[in-house]
């Protein structure tokens, strides 16, 4: 099916570039291959989107995602995890989203903050984008770059594409199956025409069950970045 661009142009469309961090590359959680959509990405960011974004998972050492911060507990294990009471207390009264027990996989250390793993990889040319950090609260896990699960804390990157009134949101990055996906649905919800490019992505998994969830959710699946690099919206 050809790229269906009808109402994008670079003045109200957006990059998202999720994730490309040390420890996701190279380190403590690294994705098989994601050196390998460095150069794409840069290529991408080249375009002349009217708004480029890259977020940074920004944890504390004692963040809950951690197996090491539960006893008896290893990598890959999962716990369940419930909303933080003294963030439940601070929601608006007119918010009536469930705030229901979820499943949390547990990860090796990662992405903390203020150490090496959390910076951005080398060669990505992310001087100049706009940087929004999640997953900052120790009691909550935010794979999206929006909010977390329960919308009790949120990054304020729907208020900044909205004040640059941007209404298409292009997204790139790691992990395709957790980040990468949690950001496009958020983004589908919000009511921006979202796009993810499959080759400037990476998952953790092969299954590519992700494609699949983000396609019915209504995200458009760009599959070769080529398409945007040579279209004429963005050459003009």
């Amino acid at each position: 099916m050809p790229l269906d661009l009808a109402g994008v142009e670079p003045s109200n469309s957006a990059i998202l570039v999720v994730d490309v961090q040390n420890d996701f590359v190279s380190g403590s959680l690294a994705v098989r291959d994601a050196e390998q959509i460095i150069s794409t990405i840069n290529a991408l960011l080249k375009l002349p989107f009217a708004l480029k974004v890259a977020t940074q998972d920004y944890h504390p050492a004692n963040h809950i995602s951690f197996a090491c911060n539960h006893a008896g507990k290893k990598v890959f294990d999962k716990i369940t995890i419930v909303p933080p009471p003294e963030l439940v207390a601070r929601r608006m009264p007119e918010d009536e989203r469930p705030l229901e027990a979820l499943e949390q996989v547990l990860w090796p250390v990662h992405c903390v903050q203020d150490t090496t793993g959390v910076a951005f990889v080398d060669g990505l040319e992310h001087e100049g984008l706009e940087v929004v950090r999640k997953g900052c609260d120790v009691g909550i896990e935010c794979y999206s770059a929006f909010e977390d699960p329960w919308g009790l804390t949120n990054t304020g990157l729907k208020d900044k594409l909205k004040n640059k009134e941007i209404s298409n949101i292009f997204v790139v990055g790691i992990a395709g199956d957790y980040c990468v996906k949690s950001t496009a649905l958020d983004a589908k919800k919000f009511e921006f025409r979202t796009f993810v490019i499959r080759d400037a992505v990476k998952s953790v998994s092969d299954e590519g069950t992700e494609w699949i969830e983000m396609s019915k959710a209504g995200v458009e699946i760009i599959d070769m970045a080529e398409e945007l690099l040579t279209s004429k919206i963005f050459s003009q």
